[in-house]
């Protein structure tokens, strides 16, 4: 058996998908239902795991999990499917050999006449398979292949037909493991006009191909969920044309049409997302809430403790948060403002009109280390209001944690700071009416929901926080089931931070820089890309550079990274904070969540290979008191054009929402939010900055849509659920059910 044949024997066997998985939409909506569509079943064959699919084993099971990357659910048949292709491989050319051209993809019909067997001195040597047609020769090639089933597939004397990439090695033109070997009257199973996909290690094209199609031979003709003069006006095709015309392309007609498919399919992806929201956000506003107003006494006494007065938008937005706590229906309100604008001020202020009112308040943070940066921060407030503050994360374990329950339980603590381990079973409040979520877009709308449920009719406020400024496009994309209050001022007395760029060869220069920045009092961040250096590549590893300089700067400088243990972590930033230690060295760790007043000074390695928002964010960790701060930008040429318009655009501007637009042009939806950074708009077909125009047009045609049909029980409302089915908009579909 050949290394391929060996190789594709691995996906031969299909096994039962591995665990149990939560139901999809369409199995939630199998029971009878007299709004579910007659054709029902036809998505749910698409809803269906990969592992349905034919001929399909274990080994393929896993690497194409792995290649579709959902690491919260198994990928199901449609999943494969949104696997677009990047280019195609045109194989309808067929010169004779003397006519192929070196470099190109061809495919001939020849006849091999001689295997060359390797020599004895070099057994491992390729085999090679002399092969012509009536116009010249052609050398097959294949390295460490099996020579029986080369000869097996190549016979001399018969005919066979090759597709692949010819290139000239001398004097003669070879053809290194073709693509394809065929025998002439098997012709059918050579694609014309070959798509090619993104594949991970393990997985080859032909497979992808041939398991694509499987998943393709299942898409039924759905009804139309669009409005058909929106299809018209745009010259889109129907929904498994768009599949098919990207998927398997027969002609120069179905390339020129690739555009117009993809462009279907990212807007219904866009589409579906907005309707989910809208229909989540309608179905907050329909549910009773509870009405929480306090008396002041406890918020002015907060005020009286702080050594500021509020900004101008910070009243506006405590204002707009009252009134929502004060009204009679949910509040679900984003708070959105840049580095250092002081939305934790705000957030308790807030808390303390909670409590006044009698009910308890958490704030949930996605990392340890950002929640504790609020414990420190609301500690003196809650002091100076009195209102007892716990804290609770996954290190709180045994008698420790049963203690912090059990006053939580009683409502001794009003109100508490935690991460995750908030919205465990076992976390039970007495009254619960409050919840802040920090850096919200870390958690899905499922944990968030899970924090609301605490409250005893389930009717808590919910005030979620981001201190990354998101372009208008994206809020309509990723929070449009939310009120947004913004914060575009900061603290008076903050001084913008001076930002310089330099490149790595100046790096000395930077560090002499530092004996004199430290001679005055300074406190250093040096941000690197990297933990270790066999993950960093070009980078430079956070290891190598904390020991370099700690060589030149002795015990002054301190380490911290994301694997660190949760105590070695909360030492080294105490020991920053305490000014035991002058430089931390640190990876994005301290991102967001680090408060250290007197660090002045950042330095970020290679911040080439950053995200816009991101440095932004990074530098946001100095400035924050009244003396002046700077940033060193350090960078390795050459660099591209991207990577200087993003420097040079960090360099000149300070407002985060001027540098969350730019970021969004430059680099994408899916970089703005993306996994590089802090959690994406969720789509997978949709591009940035491309799908923008898709959002507008989308929450215009939802509005008018469910204008007309608020309950999707129209003809096309009940397409559109199997829209909302197909793109795994769960909440939505479970609101619907629910009526």
């Amino acid at each position: 058996m050949s290394e391929s044949q060996s190789q594709m024997a691995l996906f031969e066997a299909p096994v039962p998908w591995q665990g149990a998985s939560k139901p999809t939409f369409l199995e939630r909506m199998a029971s009878p239902d007299k709004d579910r569509p007659e054709k029902g079943a036809d998505a749910a064959a698409l809803q269906a795991p990969l592992t349905s699919l034919k001929g399909l084993g274990p080994r393929g099971a896993e690497l194409l999990t792995k290649l579709l990357a959902k690491p919260l659910t198994p990928p199901r048949v449609i999943d494969l499917l949104w696997h677009l292709p990047t280019g195609t491989l045109d194989r309808r050319l067929t010169p004779s050999v003397s006519e192929a051209l070196p470099g190109g993809i061809v495919t001939l019909v020849v006849t091999p006449v001689k295997h060359s067997a390797p020599p004895r001195s070099a057994p491992r040597a390729p085999v090679r398979i002399v092969c012509e047609d009536e116009s010249g020769a052609l050398d097959i090639v294949y390295f460490h292949g099996d020579r029986a089933g080369i000869k097996r597939l190549l016979p001399l004397g018969e005919p066979r037909l090759v597709s692949g990439r010819v290139e000239r090695h001398g004097t003669r033109l070879q053809m290194t493991h073709p693509d394809y070997v065929l025998a002439p009257n098997e012709r059918h199973r050579l694609p014309a006009i070959e798509p090619v996909y993104p594949l991970t290690l393990g997985l080859t094209q032909k497979f992808l191909y041939r398991v694509i199609g499987d998943a393709l031979a299942r898409v039924p003709e759905f009804p139309e969920w669009l409005d058909a003069s929106l299809v018209e006006a745009q010259g889109w095709p129907g929904f498994r044309d768009a599949l098919v015309t990207l998927h398997r392309p027969q002609s120069h007609a179905d390339l020129a049409l690739w555009h117009k498919a993809r462009e279907r399919l990212a807007y219904d992806e866009v589409s579906s997302a907005q309707l989910a929201i809208a229909l989540v956000r309608r179905s907050h506003r329909q549910l009773a809430g509870r009405s929480l107003v306090g008396e002041g006494s406890l918020a002015a006494k907060m005020r009286a403790s702080l050594p500021f007065a509020l900004t101008r938008s910070q009243e506006t937005a405590l204002a707009e948060i009252k009134a929502d706590m004060a009204s009679s229906r949910r509040m679900l309100r984003l708070l959105q403002g840049d580095v250092g604008a002081g939305k934790t001020v705000v957030a308790a202020l807030a808390m303390a009109n909670a409590v006044e009112a009698g009910a308890q308040v958490a704030l949930m943070a996605p990392t340890d280390v950002l929640a504790r940066q609020h414990l420190e921060t609301l500690t003196p407030l809650c002091e100076a209001a009195g209102i007892p503050l716990g804290y609770l994360s996954g290190r709180e374990q045994g008698r420790t944690r049963g203690r912090l329950l059990g006053k939580l339980a009683s409502g001794e603590i009003r109100a508490i700071c935690g991460t995750h381990a908030l919205f465990q079973p076992d976390v039970v409040f007495r009254d619960f009416g409050l919840a802040i979520v920090d850096e919200q877009h870390r958690f899905g709308v499922a944990q968030r929901l899970a924090l609301q449920e605490k409250a005893r009719a389930g009717d808590a406020d919910i005030l979620v926080m981001t201190a990354t400024p998101i372009p208008r496009t994206l809020q309509l994309s990723l929070h449009g089931d939310l009120d947004v209050s913004q914060l575009t001022e900061k603290p008076a007395g903050r001084k913008p931070v001076i930002t310089r760029t330099v490149p790595q060869e100046r790096l000395e220069d930077v560090i002499e820089g530092l004996h004199r920045a430290l001679g005055e009092g300074a406190q250093v961040y040096w941000v690197c890309p990297a933990v270790e250096s066999e993950t960093a590549r070009d980078m430079t590893a956070v290891t190598e550079r904390a020991a370099h300089l700690r060589q030149v700067f002795g015990e002054r400088v301190g380490l911290v990274h994301g694997k660190l243990p949760g105590a070695e972590k909360d030492a080294a930033i105490a020991a920053f904070i305490a000014r035991e230690t002058t430089i931390l060295v640190a990876t994005t760790v301290i991102e967001v969540g680090v408060n250290v007043p007197n660090a002045t000074v950042m330095i970020i390695e290679n911040a080439e290979m950053f995200g816009l928002a991101q440095l932004h964010q990074l530098r946001g960790r100095v400035g924050r008191g009244a003396a002046q701060s700077s940033c060193i930008l350090l960078y390795k040429g050459p660099l591209s054009e991207t990577a200087k318009s993003r420097l040079d655009i960090l360099r000149q501007v300070d407002d985060g929402f001027v540098i969350a637009e730019e970021d969004l042009r430059l680099r994408g939806g899916g970089e703005v939010l993306g996994a590089k950074q802090s959690g994406d708009p969720g789509f997978r077909i949709a591009g940035w900055p491309e799908a923008a125009p898709l959002i507008e047009r989308a929450a215009t045609a939802v509005r008018y849509l469910l204008g007309r049909d608020p309950y999707l029980k129209s003809d096309q409302g009940l397409a559109a659920r199997t829209c909302l089915a197909l793109f795994e908009r769960d909440e939505a579909m479970r609101l619907l059910q629910a009526g």
